[in-house]
Parts: C-alpha cells; sequence; structure tokens
C-alpha cells in the first residue's frame, strides 16, 4: 500500500517514501528515515525498540579502523584531530549506507556495518565497501593515505534487536561470537589491509579469487582463525 504514495526515494524494504505529501503520510505511520541508514525507515528498529525484541540472524559485520589512531593524535593538537577523525566518518559513514549497510556505531576511531539478511548478497556488498572505503580513503594511491586504516570482515550468525535497560538507556545492534570474530580481526590488520574470514571470504563469492592466507590467533580464542588479506590499488 505504500508504494501508491508518491515521491520517491522510498525505504529499500517497505517502500515507504521519503518526500513530498507520501512523506506525511509514512510518517503518521511511523515510516520516517532510520538514523542506522536513511535510506531505510526506521519502523522495525522502533518496534524492536518498544517491545525489545531481536532474532539470531546471518549477517556480515565490517568494522573498519583507524591505524596508529594515539599516534596520530599525539602529533597534532585535539581539534585538528577532530576534523581528521570527522572526516574519516564523514567517508565511512556515506560508504556504508551507499553499500546498504546499518551503521551500528562510530566508536573512538572506529566505524561498525551491519550487512543484513534483507540483503541477499550481504557479503559481497561488505567486500565492495570496504574496497571502497580503501580508495576513498587513499589506501594504496602514490601519494599514500590521508588517513591509515583497516577493515575487518566476517559473516556468521549474531544476535540482531534491542539491548540496554528497559528504562533507561537502549541500543539496536548486534551481539554474539561473529561481533567478536570482525571485532578482532579488524584489530589484526594493518594500514590498507581487509582481513576477511573464510566465511565471509566464501559467502561473497570470492573463492576463484588467489588471495593471501594467513593463520590468525584471535585473542580470547583457541584455535587459529583462517583468514584472507586483500589490499586495493586506489
Amino acid at each position: 500500500m505504500l508504494k501508491v504514495l508518491p515521491t520517491d526515494p522510498r525505504c529499500k524494504l517497505c517502500n515507504a517514501p521519503f518526500r513530498g505529501v507520501g512523506r506525511l503520510v509514512a510518517g503518521l505511520l511511523g515510516r520516517q528515515p532510520s538514523a542506522k541508514n536513511p535510506r531505510f525507515c526506521g519502523y522495525c528498529e522502533r518496534i524492536a525498540r518498544t517491545y525489545r525484541g531481536g532474532a539470531e540472524v546471518e549477517l556480515t559485520l565490517l568494522f573498519t579502523d583507524v591505524r596508529g589512531s594515539t599516534t596520530l593524535a599525539e602529533q597534532m593538537t585535539a581539534s585538528e584531530f577532530s576534523r581528521l577523525m570527522n572526516r574519516f566518518y564523514d567517508v565511512a559513514t556515506h560508504v556504508l549506507i551507499n553499500s546498504d549497510a546499518w551503521i551500528d556505531k562510530l566508536v573512538g576511531d572506529e566505524v561498525i556495518g551491519l550487512y543484513l539478511p534483507f540483503l541477499p548478497d550481504h557479503a559481497a556488498r561488505a567486500v565492495e565497501a570496504a574496497r571502497e572505503l580503501m580508495r576513498a580513503t587513499g589506501q594504496g594511491s602514490h601519494d599514500g593515505p590521508w588517513i591509515p586504516v583497516g577493515v575487518g570482515l566476517h559473516t556468521g550468525t549474531a544476535f540482531v534487536g534491542t539491548v540496554g535497560a528497559a528504562d533507561t538507556v537502549t541500543d539496536f545492534t548486534a551481539l554474539g561470537d561473529a561481533v567478536n570474530i570482525a571485532s578482532r580481526l579488524v584489530a589484526a590488520a594493518a594500514a590498507g589491509e581487509i582481513v576477511m574470514s573464510d566465511a565471509a571470504y566464501a559467502a561473497a563469492g570470492l573463492t576463484g579469487q588467489d588471495l593471501e592466507r594467513r593463520e590468525l590467533v584471535l585473542k580470547g580464542r583457541t584455535e587459529p582463525v583462517s583468514v584472507r588479506v586483500m589490499r586495493v590499488v586506489a
């Protein structure tokens, strides 16, 4: 029914319009652009917050992190570092939004994106977003990056939904071992590297590509994790 209302652009899931008269009607129904990604409406997130729900789903997680941020901060004023980080946040969030990720968090020097299962090619989208992020920050370019970043990618099952105290602070996020693995992978990525688990590598359809293989011992895990490493030339 929302599809008959004017005007584009619309929520990519429910067709709620975000402009014109249709936006007013959709707004009355609680269908407004989401803070996680304005390409989608926030209806599902609002319902999950209201009724405190969630589900275990397979998704792909993208963690991107500024490498050596402590050293960078030491070499410039707090205002200069703030401007640099805001430029990074701006570039990273635009890349994630354009690839239909839900932006989970901006934490310190890190940005986290969730590629949820309503995207049938969520792993491939995450890999392409990682490549674009590398290009946008100048990794692998002749002049060098304007900020050094690494990326960690993992495909697995996590709980996605509302967490937190019922009457105070809540968040809509992902929890579980898959999230921990992605976090550890980005910590292992050097500047200019996309470190992806074998699960993400296979889910993205990259098994025909001869990428560097590593065995990593991740903090908190007893068995090594096999990963593939991708580098992008800008």
